[in-house]
C-alpha cells in the first residue's frame, strides 16, 4: 500500500475527484490532494465518503485546500458517474456604464459636477470593472476637461476599459479637438453596447 501526493490546483471538475478515484484503484493507502476551489474540495469529501473512505481536510491562507484521504482494504473498481461532480463555473458579467450629463442629480450644478467626479473615481474601486463606459450629451465633457475625472477615466483606460464618445455630441459642444481619453464613437456603437451588455449602470 503506498501514499500518493496530489497537485490538482488548476484542474477544472471533475478532474480533481478522477484523480483521486485513480490513485485509489492503484492501492493508495493514504492520498493528500491539493486543490484551489471549494468546489473541487466538496466534490472530493463527497466522492470519498460515499465509497467508505474517511477524509478530513484543511484550508490553506492562499485559497488552497488540502484533502487527506485514508483507504483500507484492497483496491476496488469505483463507480464514478462524471456529471455527478462537475463544478458550476461563474462567468463573468459584461458591464458597461453611461455618462450622459456632466453633472449628476439635481439642484446645484456645482455640487453635481463634483459628486459625479467621486462617482467617476470610484468605478476603479468596484468590482467587476466595466467593460465599456459610455459618454454621450454633456456627459462627453468628461473626456475634454482637466479633472479628477479625466485622470480616472485614463486609468480604467489602460486597465482595459473601453471608452466610448460620442461624436454627434462632441460636434455640439465643439469639442472634438479637446478629447482626451477614449474614441469617438457613433450612436450605433453605443447602442449596441448597450444591448450586449449584461448590466447597464447609470448615476442619473
Amino acid at each position: 500500500m503506498s501514499r500518493i501526493t496530489l497537485d490538482c490546483t488548476g484542474l477544472a471538475c471533475p478532474k480533481p475527484v478522477l484523480r483521486v478515484k485513480d490513485a485509489l484503484a492503484l492501492g493508495a493507502s493514504h492520498i493528500e490532494v491539493t486543490v484551489d476551489n471549494v468546489a473541487s474540495k466538496e466534490n472530493i469529501f463527497r466522492f470519498a465518503r460515499s465509497h467508505g473512505y474517511a477524509a478530513t481536510g484543511s484550508d490553506g491562507p492562499d485559497g488552497r485546500h488540502t484533502i487527506s484521504i485514508t483507504a483500507t482494504g484492497e483496491p476496488v473498481d469505483l463507480e464514478l458517474d462524471t456529471s455527478d461532480y462537475q463544478c458550476a463555473i461563474p462567468t463573468s458579467s459584461e458591464v458597461v456604464y453611461v455618462i450622459a450629463s456632466d453633472s449628476m442629480g439635481r439642484g446645484s450644478e456645482e455640487l453635481g459636477w463634483a459628486l459625479l467626479q467621486t462617482y467617476i473615481q470610484t468605478i476603479q474601486d468596484v468590482q467587476p470593472l466595466p467593460k465599456k463606459i459610455l459618454l454621450y450629451n454633456s456627459g462627453v465633457k468628461l473626456v475634454t476637461v482637466s479633472s479628477g475625472a479625466l485622470d480616472a477615466l485614463l486609468h480604467l483606460q489602460e486597465q482595459g476599459v473601453e471608452i466610448f464618445v460620442c461624436g454627434t455630441c462632441l460636434d455640439f459642444f465643439k469639442l472634438k479637438s479637446a478629447i482626451k481619453v477614449g474614441h469617438i464613437s457613433n450612436m450605433y456603437e453605443i447602442m449596441h453596447a448597450m444591448i450586449s451588455a449584461d448590466k447597464v449602470v447609470s448615476p442619473f
